[in-house]
């Protein structure tokens, strides 16, 4: 991508991890994302972890909004009775990135195959703010956040910006 088409805006980065057993002691997941924004020289301004309801993770995606233009939700995605980020974060976007999905599934199939198709990963912008919703294993979360969030990140807020 031309250099053009990317500013040097400011990045501000909220992570939520979504899960019902992790505590700040073993959330690695919430970790690999923080380590890779660090990496890049993107603040990480919050890390909070809520349990797997509507309500919660809606709740910390607004409080998120008022101090960040990066949110990533991990965790919640797939298909099980108590998933539902999706559910609560998708409502909120203004408009869907469809192709993060679409690049996340194709990356994820070369480590699980077929079962791929559980993911439900997917992301959008709010308010001039990119919001990720990823799977919570580490594995994900380390292929989500290093080959597609933080490369494009900049890109991605200098559109959703405008």
């Amino acid at each position: 991508m031309p250099a053009e088409h990317v500013t040097d805006i400011s990045i501000q980065t909220a992570i939520i991890t979504v899960s019902t057993t992790r505590t700040e002691k073993t959330d690695l997941s919430g970790q690999i994302i923080r380590d890779a924004f660090t990496a890049a020289g993107i603040p990480v301004i919050s890390l909070v972890i809520v349990k797997d309801d509507i309500s919660a993770i809606r709740t910390a995606v607004l409080a998120a909004l008022k101090t960040a233009n990066c949110i990533v939700v991990n965790g919640g995605t797939g298909l099980t009775h108590d998933d539902c980020t999706i559910e609560a974060v998708a409502p909120l976007f203004h408009k869907t990135m469809d192709g993060f999905g679409e690049l996340f599934r194709i990356k994820s199939y070369e480590q699980v195959k077929n079962a791929v198709i559980l993911s439900r990963a997917t992301a959008g912008i709010t308010n001039g703010c990119a919001i990720f919703c990823i799977p919570g294993s580490p594995k994900a979360v380390k292929l989500a956040t290093e080959e597609i969030i933080v490369p494009e990140i900049r890109h991605i807020i200098t559109h959703a910006a405008q």
